[in-house]
């Protein structure tokens, strides 16, 4: 470095003294002597040597410090992208961008926002890499990682096939997968909620329902309303190999129907990608890992639910990967534009006009901003539910595994629940 600035100061008058072509057989040397690119050699040469003056400073090679660039997006811009990010639940840019100037429109129709118009205007520019820039300040993240209660079902699998896609149309609604995620807080001994979840690999629509026990008849009821609020017929399910899928009375009820019926491979968790991604992103992430039990806690969960799948469905955009390449050590992944389940469902050629129709009639009448307040609501009565089971369970001496004895385990962040043990 030393002997390129050398090099430099010793040929900088020389080159301001130049002619055009002098000037260019100097560039030509320093770029070869010095490897610089020729725009900056031509800088460096131009303002070797100059001593420039302003106040008590002194400035080198230039005439003075570098002018701040002007802010795009100023506070007023920021506040109210911060509040539509909060409505839509902390989302990335890639995902926020595609739906940004919708839900802004949502937002300011039922009065939840006041916005100028040159407000929008420069939201309605602003990229996806900016978005994730100017909320990188106010982001947090965390890894968390959650247990499996899966217990083998070993009758009718062999009645049952595996799945191997040649079934399945994925470019059709209808075809989900489903898997059960267990409320048991840390602790796998007695009865504890479990929440059964469905996601139609099509259009990523994702439904919720929460059951007292893994017991058969009460996934199995849950499964039949699950179908009953679909917006397209359910064609086909594809579950793990629990005792609780595998079993007589939801073969038979598959067979009778005409529904496709197929299991994963044990032990193949990523056979259930589309469900398993549903299980931390919608469930985990709204409902956190606390212990639930009982029938008000039930009641109160379903409650839940039912303001989540319409918020999830309408509002939540996600991106699915278009293709995957490898060059080398390294993969280049391609994904399609975030979109919410409910513009897919819009956008499929296998549903009815009236189908369709429906579903905006829905839309139309939904503020994301009361069902984002309605379920932190709950969520707080969930947390506090959660947290007169634990003081339950300190008094007789049975605390929840893994579980401090001073203080809960749960706190919230952006609306979401975490467990302490997790984060430390």
């Amino acid at each position: 470095m030393a002997e390129r600035r050398a090099v430099v100061e010793a040929t900088g008058g020389r080159y301001r003294r130049s002619s055009k072509k002098g000037k260019g057989r100097i560039l030509d040397e320093i770029v070869e002597l010095t490897g610089y690119e020729r725009s900056y050699a031509r800088l460096v040469l131009r303002g070797s040597g100059r001593k420039v003056y302003a106040g008590a400073k002194r400035y080198i090679g230039r005439a003075g410090p570098r002018s701040a660039r002007k802010k795009e997006y100023d506070e007023k811009v920021l506040e109210v992208l911060r509040q539509v990010w909060k409505t839509m639940d902390y989302i990335c840019g890639k995902r926020l961008k595609p739906v940004l100037a919708e839900v802004l429109a949502r937002l300011e129709y039922f009065g939840e926002i006041a916005c100028d118009e040159e407000t929008r205007i420069k939201l309605g520019r602003i990229s996806a890499a900016t978005i994730d820039r100017q909320l990188a300040s106010e982001r947090k993240k965390y890894q968390l990682k959650g247990r499996s209660g899966t217990r083998p079902g070993s009758l009718l699998k062999s009645q049952i096939p595996m799945r191997t896609f040649s079934e399945w149309d994925e470019r059709q609604p209808g075809f989900a997968e489903i898997d059960l995620v267990g409320h048991d807080g840390g602790d796998a001994s007695g009865e504890y909620i479990q929440t059964l979840d469905f996601t139609d690999v099509c259009s990523g629509w994702t439904e919720m329902q929460a059951v007292k026990n893994k017991a058969r008849v009460w996934v199995f009821e849950a499964i039949k309303e699950i179908r009953a609020r679909l917006p397209f017929p359910l064609l086909g399910i594809d579950s793990d190999n629990g005792s609780e899928f595998i079993n007589h009375h939801l073969l038979e009820y598959c067979q009778a129907e005409e529904i496709t019926f197929t299991r994963s491979r044990p032990c193949r968790k990523n056979d259930n990608c589309f469900v398993e991604q549903k299980n931390w992103s919608v469930v985990r992430r709204h409902v956190g890992y606390q212990r639930l039990e009982g029938e008000d806690e039930l009641a109160v969960l379903n409650d839940l639910y039912h303001y989540l799948r319409l918020y999830v469905n309408y509002f939540q955009p996600s991106m699915r990967l278009a293709s995957k390449e490898r060059c080398g050590a390294k993969v280049k992944k391609k994904y399609e534009t975030a979109q919410t389940p409910y513009q897919k469902l819009l956008g499929s050629t296998h549903l009815g006009r009236s189908q369709k129709q429906k579903l905006t009639d829905e839309y139309n009448q939904l503020n994301p901003a009361e069902l984002k307040r309605r379920i932190e609501a709950l969520q707080d009565k969930l947390l506090k539910s959660a947290a007169r089971t634990r003081q339950k369970f300190a008094r007789h001496g049975l605390l929840v595994a893994g579980a401090p004895a001073t203080r809960s385990p749960w706190h919230e962040s952006n609306g979401r629940f975490y467990n302490q043990k997790h984060l430390e």
